[in-house]
């Protein structure tokens, strides 16, 4: 195992650019369930709730679900020893940028200050009428849903719902990744997730090398990975960073 870890440290030394792309096994560590598997959260609540078509006939109803999830529970979570482990590599210029699917702002609490939120961000929320945006320390959740102070429309997270295209401009800067990185490090994704999981093999085929971190193997394991670290995020981040560190 030690030399598995070697060869991770050796590659992320010896790139050019390197970057991390992170999905939920991340931030699980943290205290967020998934939303796929055993505990995820698609199995307590109707995954139509975040469908944008609910959501805009439905949207108080969407903004319950929405407010008990990701504000009461969300809210509350700090980053871990993983994502910890990512900004300290961006530090020491290691790394050159986090591509992340979740969006619960960990990376950029940790210290990460290069993210591309692929999906958007709870952290920030947008008016359906004149697109004001607005950050959750702005916005009153106790009366839902929750209006625009500039034009009186309702506001919705700024994040992908079921049937919303990926924002811009993280979908071309973390596409652009793909082309410009020599080494991608893969942190708790599946990838299952759709177009998410065309940027690894995207990478692969532009010729990065992929180290994976996963407590089990994904649909990347056998197809793009090169280095498969089994073991949860912030155990592997921790044994990888102790063999970065090593002179």
């Amino acid at each position: 195992m030690s030399d598995t870890y070697q060869q991770a440290a050796d590659i992320i030394r010896s790139a050019k650019r390197c970057v991390a792309f992170t999905g939920a096994g991340i931030s699980v560590e943290s205290g967020i369930p998934p939303f796929r598997g055993e505990n995820g959260l698609w199995n307590k609540y109707d995954p139509e709730t975040f469908d944008i078509r609910y959501f805009y006939t439905h949207t108080r109803a969407s903004w319950e679900v929405i407010r008990e999830i990701f504000y009461d529970l969300f809210g509350k979570v700090v980053p871990n020893r993983a994502h910890y482990a990512l900004a300290e590599l961006e530090s020491k210029g290691l790394l050159g940028s986090v591509i992340t699917q979740n969006v619960d702002n960990l990376h950029y609490d940790a210290g990460s200050r290069t993210v591309h939120e692929f999906h958007g961000s709870l952290k920030k929320l947008v008016c359906l009428g004149c697109r004001a945006k607005y950050t959750i320390s702005e916005v009153d959740l106790t009366r839902l849903p929750p209006e625009c102070g500039k034009c009186g429309k309702v506001l919705k997270p700024d994040v992908i719902f079921f049937g919303e295209a990926i924002p811009e401009p993280a979908r071309t800067h973390s596409f652009n990744e793909t082309k410009n990185a020599d080494c991608f490090i893969l942190i708790g994704t599946t990838g299952a997730v759709a177009p998410a999981n065309l940027i690894p093999p995207a990478a692969r085929a532009n010729g990065a090398k992929i180290i994976e971190i996963n407590p089990v193997a994904s649909e990347y394991t056998h197809s793009v990975t090169d280095v498969f670290l089994k073991e949860k995020a912030t155990t592997a981040m921790e044994r990888l960073m102790e063999k970065m560190n090593e002179r």
